[in-house]
C-alpha cells in the first residue's frame, strides 16, 4: 500500500519490490527522480507520482531513457541527489550518454536502477544488462529480494557520492514483482533547496585527449570500489559441510535456497550482491579448496567466465559446473525446477520428487483448455483502427508490409490470425524502428509501406525518423496511433497527454510538430467512426510520397478513469433481438471480449416474414465500455439514427426485464 511506503510510524511494511526501491530512495533523500515507464519497474515511476508532491521531489517524466538519464546526471552535478528506474531495452537507449558518465563521474547521489527480462516478459529481447556495467566501468549491485533492494538503493547512493560516480542496481522481473516485509527505517527528509552548479568546481567535458585522461581516472576508481567490495555486507557465504559449493546472485539465490531445503543437502554458498567489479579476493578464497563449484546464473556466463579466469590460477583442478558443461541453458529465467534437477544429479540425491511429471501433467492438463488469444480491451482504440485498416488493404495483402513498433498495437503480432490481411507479424525490432526500417525498405523493395507508431513511442524515438521520411520523401504511409497515453505500461502521461504533476505542462500536438517538420499530407481520423476511416487508407495506399495518418481515440481504460473524475457514466451497449440476424459480424471481425454467442436460441420473424433463428451475439454490460463501434460495422444497425439516447432508454429497458426475470 502506497501509506506503507511512506509510512513514518511504522518498523516494518509489507512492500512490492518497486516499492520497496522508493522507500529506499526516500529514506536517502532523493531530490529529483525522472523516468521513461517500461515493465517490470513502471511501478517505481508510479509510486514516485502518487508521493513526489508530498516529499517535496521533483519529478519529470521524460520523453525517452536518455533524455530521462541526462535529467537525472544534470541534477546531481547541479548538486541533488537523484534517482532514475527503466528496463534493459531502456538502458540500450540511454547507453551514449551513460558511457559517456562513465568517464565524466558525477557529484551528488546518482542512482540507475535497470531491470533485466529473463524470458522476454514484456520485451523483444532477452539481453544480459551485466555487462553495461564491465563495459562502462560503473559499479553494480545486484538485489536477491526486496529487502536487500531497498539496502543496496541506500548503499549505492553513498558508493555514488564517495566516489562521484553514477552506481548501478541491477534487477530482473522475478526480482521486482516480489513481495515481503521490508524493515523501515526513519526518513529524515530535508527540505528542498537549489544548489549551485559551478559551486563544486568541477567540469563534465569528455572527448579526445580529456577522454584518455578520464579514462585513467575512471579504471583507478574502478580499483578502488574493487577493494572495498571485498568487505561488502552483500557479499555472503554460507559454509556448508561438501567439497561442492555454489556461487549465484540475483533472483537464482532464492532457487537455491529452497533446492537445497527439499534435497536436505547443506553445500557452502557465495551469494555475490556486488557483481561489478567482481570481488576476487572473496571469491577465490570460496573455490580455493572446492572440488567442483556449481555457477547458477540467469542469461549468459557473466559470473561463470571469471570464476574460470580465477580457477586457474587458484584451483586448476577445480570442476566448473553451469552453462558450458551444459548443466544451464543462456535461454530463459531459472525456476525450482531447472535448479532442482542439476542439484538432485550433482549431488546424487535420491528423491521421489518428479518435476518432468508435474509438467508434464499440466501440460495435459492445459491441453483441454480452448485456445485465447490475447486481444485488445473492450474499447480499444486501436481494434477500430485495425478493423477499419485491414477492409482498405482487402484484396492487396500481398502489395503491403506493415512494420509495427513497441505499445499496446505490438499485439497485433500476436493476432495475425485475427488480422490475417495486414501481415501483423512482418517486422517488430524496437522503439520508433518501425520509421527507419520502413524508409530502407521502401527504397529496396516494390511493397507499399505502412509503418505503425504510438503516440508516445512518437515523442520517444520517432521524431528522427520522421525527419528523415519527410526530407527524402519516402514512399511510406504512417500511421501514429494517438491515443493520449503511454497505455501499455500503466497510463502513464506523455508530451501528447496536456497533464502532469505540474500545472504548467504543456500539450504538445503531433499535427503541429508534423506540420513543423513539412509534411504536407495530414489526415486525422476519428477511429471509433470506423467505416469513415476506410477511404483514408485506402486512398494513402494508392498515393505515392509520404502520407500520415493520425488515428485519434482515448485509450479505454484511461477514458474510463476521466469519465469517473468527471462523473460521467460508462453507457453500455446491447443486442437488441428484433435488429440481430445472428450474422455474428460483430463476433467473427471484431473480437471484442465483450461481445460473446448468447446461450439460448432466439428466433424472429421480420417484417418480410422471413425467420432469423440462432444464437445471437450477446454484450456483457460488466466488459462493454460504451464506444459503439460494434453497432457501426453491424449490417443490420442503422446506427446513423440512433441517438445516445435512444441507447440509454433501450438499455434501461432492457436491463429491467432481466431484473424482473
Amino acid at each position: 500500500m502506497l501509506s506503507d511506503v511512506i509510512s513514518t510510524d511504522k518498523k516494518h511494511a509489507f512492500l512490492f519490490c518497486n516499492e520497496a526501491i522508493v522507500r529506499g530512495a526516500l529514506e536517502s533523500d532523493v531530490k529529483i527522480v525522472a523516468f521513461y515507464p517500461g515493465s517490470p519497474v513502471s511501478e517505481i515511476l508510479d509510486t514516485f507520482y502518487q508521493i513526489s508532491d508530498k516529499f517535496g521531489i521533483k519529478m519529470e517524466i521524460a520523453t525517452n531513457e536518455k533524455v530521462a538519464l541526462e535529467i537525472v546526471a544534470g541534477a546531481s552535478m547541479g548538486g541533488q541527489r537523484s534517482l532514475i528506474a527503466m528496463k534493459s531495452v531502456g538502458l540500450n537507449v540511454a547507453s551514449d550518454t551513460f558511457f559517456s558518465l562513465g568517464y565524466t563521474g558525477l557529484n551528488k547521489g546518482c542512482v540507475l536502477v535497470f531491470a533485466d527480462d529473463p524470458y522476454c516478459h514484456s520485451s523483444q529481447s532477452e539481453e544480459d544488462g551485466r555487462f553495461f556495467a564491465s563495459n562502462s566501468y560503473i559499479p553494480m549491485l545486484e538485489p536477491t529480494d526486496p529487502v536487500e533492494a531497498k539496502s543496496m538503493v541506500k548503499a549505492a547512493f553513498e558508493i555514488s557520492e564517495k566516489h562521484q560516480t553514477l552506481v548501478l542496481v541491477r534487477t530482473t522481473t522475478r526480482i521486482n514483482h516480489q513481495s515481503t516485509i521490508v524493515p523501515l527505517e526513519p526518513l529524515n527528509r530535508t527540505e528542498f533547496r537549489k544548489g549551485s552548479f559551478r559551486s563544486f568546481n568541477k567540469k563534465y567535458a569528455t572527448v579526445g585527449s580529456k577522454a584518455r585522461e578520464l579514462k585513467l581516472k575512471m579504471l583507478e576508481r574502478r580499483d578502488q570500489i574493487k577493494a572495498e567490495f571485498e568487505t561488502s555486507e552483500f557479499n555472503t557465504v554460507t559454509e556448508g559441510s561438501s567439497k561442492t559449493g555454489v556461487i549465484v546472485s540475483g533472483v537464482s539465490y532464492n532457487y537455491v535456497l529452497e533446492v537445497c531445503n527439499k534435497l536436505n543437502i547443506n553445500p557452502p554458498i557465495l551469494k555475490l550482491g556486488t557483481t561489478y567489479p567482481l570481488p576476487n579476493k572473496v571469491i577465490s578464497s570460496f573455490i580455493n579448496n572446492l572440488e567442483k563449484v556449481i555457477i547458477v546464473e540467469e542469461l549468459s556466463p557473466y559470473l561463470e567466465n571469471h570464476v574460470k579466469i580465477l580457477a586457474k590460477d587458484i584451483n586448476l583442478d577445480l570442476k566448473v559446473i553451469g552453462k558450458d558443461s551444459g548443466h544451464f541453458s543462456e535461454a530463459f529465467e531459472y525456476n525450482i525446477p531447472i535448479v532442482f534437477k542439476v542439484f538432485k544429479n550433482i549431488f546424487d540425491v535420491k528423491t521421489t520428487t518428479d518435476y518432468d511429471a508435474i509438467v508434464k501433467k499440466a501440460e495435459e492438463l492445459k491441453s483441454i483448455l480452448p485456445v485465447r488469444i490475447p486481444v485488445f480491451c473492450p474499447g480499444c482504440p486501436h481494434r477500430a483502427t485495425f478493423w477499419a485498416l485491414q477492409r482498405a488493404v482487402s484484396g492487396k495483402s500481398n502489395e503491403i508490409a506493415l512494420i509495427n513498433d513497441i505499445g499496446c498495437y505490438s499485439m497485433l503480432l500476436l493476432n495475425n490470425k485475427i488480422y490475417p490481411k495486414l501481415n501483423g507479424d512482418d517486422l517488430l525490432l524496437s522503439m520508433g524502428a518501425t520509421l527507419g526500417a520502413g524508409s530502407g525498405i521502401s527504397l529496396a523493395a516494390k511493397e507499399k509501406i505502412i509503418s505503425v507508431i504510438g503516440d508516445s513511442t512518437f515523442f520517444h524515438a520517432g521524431l528522427p525518423g520522421m525527419v528523415n521520411i519527410c526530407h527524402n520523401n519516402e514512399d511510406v504511409i504512417v500511421i501514429i496511433l494517438d491515443n493520449s497515453i503511454t497505455a501499455m505500461t500503466g497510463q502513464q502521461i506523455n508530451p501528447g497527454t496536456g497533464y502532469g504533476l505540474a500545472d504548467n505542462k504543456t500539450k504538445i500536438n503531433i499535427e503541429d510538430i508534423l506540420r513543423g517538420i513539412g509534411f504536407k499530407n495530414i489526415i486525422i481520423n476519428d477511429c471509433f467512426d470506423a467505416k469513415n476511416c476506410i477511404p483514408s487508407f485506402k486512398k494513402a495506399l494508392d498515393e505515392r510520397g509520404p502520407t500520415v495518418i493520425i488515428s485519434r481515440g482515448s485509450c479505454a481504460l484511461w477514458e474510463d478513469r476521466n469519465k469517473r473524475k468527471r462523473g460521467e457514466k460508462i453507457q453500455p451497449f446491447f443486442v437488441d433481438q428484433d435488429i440481430c440476424r445472428k450474422c455474428h459480424t460483430c463476433m467473427r471481425d471484431f473480437y471484442c471480449p465483450a461481445i460473446s454467442m448468447d446461450t439460448q436460441i432466439k428466433q424472429f420473424t421480420d417484417n418480410n416474414e422471413k425467420e432469423w433463428k440462432g444464437y445471437s451475439s450477446y454484450i456483457s454490460p460488466e466488459l462493454c465500455d460504451g464506444c459503439g463501434v460494434c453497432s457501426i460495422i453491424c449490417p443490420y444497425t442503422n446506427h446513423e439514427n440512433i441517438s445516445e439516447m435512444d441507447v440509454i432508454k433501450t438499455y434501461e429497458k432492457k436491463r429491467e426485464v432481466r431484473h424482473d426475470l
